[in-house]
């Protein structure tokens, strides 16, 4: 089989999956290219209310496949760095849904994903350091965001593996399960997703990853513009009477 990335829809969760199993999913340089505008698709679809993203089999992904980036040269970290940021950017919650390596641009796309499932014997690593790479700007400010200052240092500098048990005490990984039920945790947690309010997720997605870079002010007015948008969309009421009435609550926006 080519490799490629496949996609998935249902129940309101598009599933990417990184498919390249002769090669423990490696990003080929065609893959780098095909998933923004995969994910720009997705994100205009407003069926979808959450994104996994996963890999074949029992590998998450081995990060660039070495071979087909020989030719590509320097290109090929700009393609990565642009897949990167439009797996930051997509809309809506994503997952990623770890199995067995996530290494190099595997970790790199994990760590632009907003949570991190694992199973039990997955193994991460951050390899520039083995390959003479100047790791890109943006994905060494995520990663130092996510695991601390020291502990992306030791994973920039070693290139070491890591497994399940550290990758979760760092904060790489957000919950591990037994192996065998990373399918069954995931659909769990999506559902959960799904019926929650699209705009405390938009709303917060935003603010959450938005408010580093920019002034504290910017940052209040942003706040005040969700705020007013729960407010004036109904969905504040909904949720309030939903609650006092002990019921689920039917969420609209964006269509109300």
């Amino acid at each position: 089989m080519e490799p490629g990335l496949k996609t998935h829809v249902s129940g309101g969760t598009a599933t990417v999956t990184i498919s390249n199993t002769g090669k423990r999913n490696a990003m080929t340089v065609q893959m780098w290219r095909e998933l923004p505008p995969l994910l720009a698709r997705l994100a205009d679809d407003r069926a979808v209310r959450a994104l996994v993203l996963t890999g074949d089999g029992g590998t998450f992904c081995a990060g660039a496949d070495i071979g087909s980036l020989r030719d590509a040269s320097g290109a090929s970290q700009g393609l990565a760095v642009v897949a990167e940021e439009a797996l930051a950017a997509f809309p809506r919650p994503t997952v990623a849904a770890i199995r067995g390596y996530c290494v190099g641009g595997g970790a790199q796309l994990a760590a632009a994903c907003d949570l991190r499932f694992a199973e039990e014997g997955a193994l991460f690593g951050v390899t520039p350091a083995k390959l003479g790479v100047a790791y890109p700007a943006s994905a060494t400010r995520r990663l130092v965001r996510l695991v601390g200052l020291s502990a992306a240092k030791y994973l920039l500098f070693s290139g070491e593996l890591i497994d399940c048990a550290r990758a979760l005490r760092t904060g790489l990984v957000d919950e591990v399960v037994a192996e065998g039920e990373l399918d069954k945790r995931i659909a769990e947690f999506t559902a959960v997703l799904a019926s929650r309010s699209l705009l405390t997720q938009t709303a917060a997605k935003e603010l959450a990853n938005g408010t580093w870079d920019v002034p504290p002010e910017e940052a209040e007015a942003r706040g005040a513009h969700w705020a007013a948008q729960a407010r004036e969309s109904g969905e504040t009421a909904e949720g309030a009477a939903a609650f006092l009435e002990r019921r689920a609550p039917r969420f609209t926006w964006p269509e109300g």
